[in-house]
């Protein structure tokens, strides 16, 4: 079994947490927009939303990218969004910022599209990763530069369902 970096008890209070900022932050707000980052935002998106009290719309984004490993690649739409987003506010909703290159891209292009605010809350931050700056309003955990699977982050499709994240050792 992969080593425990955060538990899911751990998980869970931070969480609650973010929610109440969220909360906090769009109290008085009628037009907001959750958007996930499909597939690895799923269960903290679940999760988070469960949480908030605020009326709130959901949508997903879902992207790729093609390149050499070594090199950025570019940032495809596998799977773009069903509503619009002109005069709302978005929350993005991402598992992981790592290099931040697909999440710049993504940030771009819901303020292009018309977006009234556009903020970004992330699980998991890898600033040492960090090739773009990618602002993070609402950070769940900055963490190393390690393997982390578990709560919707995998490997090769595989460990999303462990209910803590790990690292992958190897």
């Amino acid at each position: 079994m992969p080593q425990t970096l955060i538990s899911s008890e751990e998980l869970q209070q931070r969480i609650r947490e973010l929610a109440a900022e969220i909360d906090r932050d769009y109290r008085n707000c009628e037009n907001l927009i959750c958007v996930g980052v499909l597939k690895g935002s799923v269960f903290f998106m679940v999760d988070l939303l469960k949480q908030l009290e605020i009326p709130l719309a959901v949508d997903f984004f879902q992207t790729s990218s093609y390149g050499s490993a070594t090199e950025p690649g570019e940032v495809r739409i596998r799977k773009d969004l069903d509503l619009a987003v002109r005069g709302k506010h978005v929350l993005l909703i991402e598992d992981i910022v790592d290099t931040g290159f697909t999440l710049r891209t993504i940030l771009d292009l819901l303020k292009f599209r018309g977006a009234s605010s556009v903020k970004l809350c992330a699980l998991l931050d890898k600033p040492s990763r960090r090739q773009i700056e990618v602002p993070i309003d609402y950070r769940g955990f900055a963490i190393e530069d390690k393997f982390v699977i578990g709560y919707g982050l995998d490997y090769d499709e595989r460990y999303r369902n462990l209910p803590y994240i790990g690292v992958l050792e190897g």
